[in-house]
């Protein structure tokens, strides 16, 4: 590892209290006086956004308590006072639900019984496998890939073959140049989600070594993933549109829904349609029936692996 690379990687561990300064530091930094009625002195302004004495005044708390609350020290404040802060920042329900995993991570992270490693059930995998003109696929935790059917293989590429641990959407998206060319048309809003999803699992699990691994090793790697990690934004976006950039059948727009699975919280499943007698629609077909052979035995083995 270079001097230079080095420098960029953040400690191996995530600081919960670092995490929860930032994101508070940085929603308050986007909300500019006069969006919420204050005057603007211009110049004479040291701080972008808000002043810590703004916000709390329209929080309705202290400004010592928000100061408190903003230096990480989040363990004793209340659901109503988070409330009213979330209000004051003008949080999204997604970076509300952020905002409580981080300053209540016990009362408020996803559990999953037992503790093990994730599996998909069989008879999510048999569904997946049904829909043979859909790609379909379940991610996890970490922005891991769990589970796929063929369609979605010959959209994205056999995942049968590759690596477990290069079946994660942030590393693909940020270290796999074939992922990229495929996504180059939304490259950006593609990254952006990836890595508000992996914050969101950050705040969930603050104390996940393989989740600090993976960090470090895309902000070493990746200087798009250090900024858009130093920006702490989290959403949740279940539906929407992508282009794809195929390069067996070209230019292809698929819209895609994305599912909380009722059973396990912290695994989604993606499909992926094109609009009904559409070029795309035609491109899909000729892509499917093109498509890797893998069995389903073998992505089994592999997801699980």
């Amino acid at each position: 590892m270079s001097e230079q690379e080095s420098a960029a990687s953040p400690d191996p561990a995530l600081d919960r209290r670092a995490e929860l300064s930032e994101f508070l530091r940085t929603r308050r930094a986007r909300i500019k006086p006069a969006d919420v009625g204050l005057p603007d002195y211009g110049h004479r302004r040291r701080v972008p956004g808000l002043r810590r004495e703004e916000l709390s005044q329209l929080a309705g708390v202290s400004v010592a308590y928000y100061t408190r609350l903003e230096q990480g020290n989040g363990a004793n404040v209340s659901t109503e006072i988070l409330d009213a802060i979330s209000r004051a920042l003008r949080l999204t329900d997604a970076e509300h639900a952020h905002l409580l995993h981080l300053t209540k991570p016990k009362q408020h992270k996803k559990k999953r019984k037992g503790g093990a490693r994730q599996q998909v059930r069989p008879a999510l995998q048999q569904l997946m496998d049904a829909m043979e003109t859909v790609p379909a696929y379940v991610v996890g935790r970490r922005t891991d890939i769990l589970a796929w059917n063929r369609a979605a293989a010959a959209l994205f590429g056999d995942f049968a073959s590759w690596p477990a641990e290069d079946r994660n959407w942030s590393r693909m998206i940020f270290l796999n140049q074939q992922i990229r060319d495929l996504f180059r048309k939304n490259l950006d809003q593609k990254s952006a989600d990836v890595v508000s999803y992996l914050r969101m699992d950050a705040g969930c699990h603050p104390d996940d070594p393989e989740l600090s691994a993976l960090v470090g090793q895309l902000s070493v790697k990746s200087e798009e993933f250090r900024r858009l990690w130093a920006a702490h934004d989290v959403q949740e976006k279940g539906h929407g549109t992508k282009t794809f950039s195929h390069p067996l059948v070209g230019e292809l727009t698929l819209a895609f829904e994305t599912l909380s699975l009722a059973d396990d919280a912290e695994q989604y499943l993606t499909t992926y349609s094109a609009e009904p007698g559409s070029p795309s629609a035609e491109a899909l077909r000729l892509l499917i029936s093109w498509g890797t052979d893998a069995t389903t035995a073998d992505r089994t083995d592999h997801a699980q692996g």
